[in-house]
């Protein structure tokens, strides 16, 4: 009985011993920042957040790979409370609603669908893509209802989901699930942001707008008599609805199906029929915002441009103020078109509704005269977007014989060279000159310069030497001279420091490699300032700002530029002034419009870190994307014609096209083929009659 007991002891002493030693072998260390963090978390293991649970989603806080407010079941509370675990701040969250993105379902669908047996989307996307002609088009089989885990979509009766708004979370499950890209998740800043793709189901109507406004959907509206629900359709990409349905060039109507049957649609007279109900009826209709950000923005130039990118800021969240060198906002649009086409009433309207969104307005304000970049920044401005239009607004002005520089040590090669020829003081040459382009002219310039005192002159050509620019005997003499020359080069960015210009970037079109010039003085062989953005550049870990602040107080602001990304169809190109962008004024104000939005894009992206890449699959109008050239089974509909103002009463009317009633808005609404991406609406009497 004794042997017994000293054996089982020595057992347990054996295996208490190697317990021990495997608990230290294979001892797992967790964060208690993670346990804690879980702790806070709901439990619910929804999955909603993308990741297989909760103790997965904490150790992607911990690790910085989720953010503090990443858990869709759980409210703002506990988004502070982890945020306070981490030690961070976190902004109001915008939320995500799923957006279906396909408007014909299995019903209407012309080419029904051959799914044989199967009951799962993805299943049938890798049979032949669906089995079907349109390969992006809805599978109808229900895969993102079923998935959603918190039952907010269902199958409608015309096989396309719907979403319950009030139960969706923006969790992401049915984008993830959805192997067309029917639905995805929609906010606002999204919609700002986004870029058409071949995984969208856009309309050609809708491609070919430079704003790309969902013209379908507005004109539906107004066929349903919805006018204030089309206006909010539109000014998701358009804060000038009432301006562009007067003087908009309309190439939405050039690629309108409905040509193929007899005319295209009258999209524009359309859209200011609605505009124009809004104006009459005195209720403002604004589109939605997302919450502050507490980040503030300065625009300079009040002209189109500049206030579309306030308004998209201020949609963005971000405290925005434009700054306008003269009385009156408005640009080219007030002192360029006559009063019959746009009466000044008409576009003060669409101004207000921009400064309604919360758009501050400070007139009178020149920058490099009353403002400079260097006080903007200085005054809490984490972005500066420079705006200020080209030659035109500058004669619009009066400003044909001032030298104007808003951006710190930068002119223009016409002032430049008519004011050193005169050998007046007016502009500064430093020691360091960049020219960039100009052929000729630019070589005498880079003469001048050194005549002044420059002593280091390099010109910048974005062409290639061979395509003659510059003589080689030009060339050979200016080597001489000891004046550099760069061809195939374009400038990407600037550096500075205060209200002077220190550094430019200069990358080579061929091998992309980047170098970085000296340059105090820089001259541009164009008619106008480019877009640029403004901000400080990225600081220093916040241990190192603790130790060096009372050294910074009271410092210049360093700053950097760059320009917005390209439109989708150049966005290959590099450089300020590359193929496609703007070298004077743009050539319609729906394209000032676009633009707008654009840089306000990118100033969004900047601030938050986000590249400004175009995803590879953007559509341009180069893109093979589907379509139809012809359309079947639609009646002919003749298109309504703009009344005109009758030449005997040309003195009582203030405009000469009075616009749409409301019968000839709704009967012009009904000619729509409501298009998809090669699906479009059919006449029922001709249908049942093929």
């Amino acid at each position: 009985m004794l042997i017994a007991l000293y054996m089982m002891g020595g057992l347990g002493l054996v295996v208490g011993i190697g317990l021990a030693m495997a608990s230290k072998v294979f001892y797992v260390y967790v964060d208690p920042k993670i346990l804690e963090v879980d702790d806070a978390l709901p439990g619910a293991n929804c999955g909603g957040c993308g990741l297989p649970g909760c103790s997965a989603n904490a150790e992607a806080i911990v690790a910085g790979k989720a953010a503090p407010n990443s858990c869709v079941a759980a409210g703002a509370e506990v988004a502070e409370e982890i945020a306070a675990i981490m030690g961070v701040a976190i902004e109001a969250k915008e939320p995500d609603i799923a957006l279906p993105g396909c408007t014909y379902g299995v019903f209407d669908a012309d080419t029904k669908y051959i799914y044989n047996g199967m009951n799962d989307c993805r299943a049938v996307a890798l049979l032949s893509g669906g089995m079907k002609v349109c390969t992006i088009g809805c599978l109808g089989l229900g895969t993102c209802a079923r998935a959603c885990p918190f039952d907010a979509i269902t199958m409608g009766p015309q096989g396309l989901p719907v979403v319950d708004e009030v139960k969706c979370t923006g969790c992401g499950t049915c984008e993830r699930v959805c192997p067309k890209y029917i639905i995805n998740l929609s906010s606002v800043t999204r919609r700002i942001l986004k870029e058409y793709t071949t995984d969208d189901c856009t309309t050609p109507c809708q491609r070919a707008c430079p704003a790309g406004i969902d013209i379908c959907e507005y004109i539906r509206q107004i066929s349903l008599g919805d006018y204030y629900r089309a206006v909010q359709v539109i000014k998701e990409r358009n804060p000038f609805p009432t301006v562009i349905g007067r003087i908009c060039p309309r190439p939405c109507e050039n690629d309108c199906r409905r040509q193929y049957i007899d005319e295209p649609v009258a999209i524009n007279f359309l859209k200011r029929y609605a505009a124009d109900y809004e104006r009459e009826n005195g209720e403002r209709v604004l589109p939605y915002k997302a919450p502050d950000t507490g980040r503030k923005v300065a625009v300079v130039g009040g002209g189109v441009e500049g206030l579309s990118s306030a308004f998209f800021l201020a949609r963005l969240g971000h405290e925005t103020t434009v700054y306008e060198a003269t009385a009156k906002l408005g640009g080219l649009l007030r002192s360029a078109i006559a009063s019959y086409r746009l009466p000044e009433e008409i576009l003060d309207w669409d101004i207000d509704g921009v400064l309604e969104m919360g758009v501050k307005a400070e007139t009178n304000m020149a920058l490099g005269n009353d403002i400079t970049i260097d006080s903007l920044l200085g005054q809490g401005f984490e972005s500066v977007l420079l705006a200020s239009g080209g030659w035109d607004s500058r004669l619009a002005r009066g400003a044909l014989h001032t030298v104007e520089s808003p951006i710190p040590g930068t002119y223009l090669l016409l002032d430049f060279v008519r004011y050193a020829q005169q050998n007046d003081n007016a502009i500064s040459i430093q020691t360091d000159t960049v020219i960039y382009g100009g052929g000729e002219l630019a070589v005498e310039a880079a003469r001048l310069c050194k005549a002044r005192g420059a002593e280091n002159v390099t010109l910048i050509f974005r062409d290639r030497k061979d395509d003659g620019q510059v003589d080689d005997s030009v060339i050979a003499s200016l080597k001489e001279e000891k004046i550099q020359i760069l061809f195939n080069t374009g400038i990407t960015r600037l550096y500075g420091e205060g209200n002077a210009l220190t550094v430019v970037d200069a990358v080579d079109f061929d091998t992309r490699s980047t170098e970085r010039i000296s340059a105090g003085t820089l001259v541009l062989a164009t008619g106008r300032f480019p877009e640029l953005i403004f901000y400080r550049p990225r600081m220093e870990e916040p241990e190192e700002q603790e130790e060096a602040g009372d050294e910074s107080a009271g410092a210049t602001e360093q700053w950097e530029a760059i320009d917005p990304y390209k439109e989708p169809s150049l966005r290959t190109e590099a450089g300020l002034f590359a193929r496609g962008d703007v070298f004077t004024d743009y050539s319609a104000a729906i394209k000032a419009i676009g633009a707008g939005r654009r840089v306000a894009a990118s100033v969004h992206e900047i601030m938050y870190d986000i590249t400004l890449d175009l995803p590879e699959n953007v559509v341009t109008p180069w893109t093979d994307i589907q379509n139809v050239d012809h359309v079947e089974d639609v009646a002919a509909s003749t298109r309504r014609i703009m009344p005109l103002c009758d030449a005997t009463r040309q003195t009582e009317c203030k405009e000469i096209e009075l616009g749409f009633d409301e019968t000839t808005a709704r009967t012009e609404a009904d000619r729509c083929l409501q298009c998809g991406l090669i699906c479009y609406r059919r006449s029922e009497q001709l249908k049942k009659a093929s």
